[in-house]
């Protein structure tokens, strides 16, 4: 499936443009244990409705950034750094 995102810096763009980098989580702390730290890794909540999610222009300006996508119709919300 193909859908549009926007880039803050390039716009909008065909998303064969971007890689998908996963959804966005709190990092813990350097010194969290280890259940934080593998739920951080392995566990992912994918829910259904919007999501924040990490995405790189690399067709572009070759920059990460957050998208807010609604996973549902894969329409793209907002695009922030």
């Amino acid at each position: 499936m193909s859908f549009r995102l926007t880039c803050p810096n390039c716009g909008k763009r065909n998303v064969t443009d971007f890689t998908y980098g996963g959804e966005y989580q709190q990092r813990p702390t350097p010194d969290a244990d280890i259940l934080a730290w593998t739920k951080f890794v392995y566990l992912k909540d994918n829910i259904k409705g919007l999501q924040v999610e990490w995405w790189y222009c690399r067709s572009g300006c070759q920059r990460w950034f957050l998208c807010e996508r609604d996973t549902v119709d894969n329409c793209d919300h907002r695009s922030f750094w």
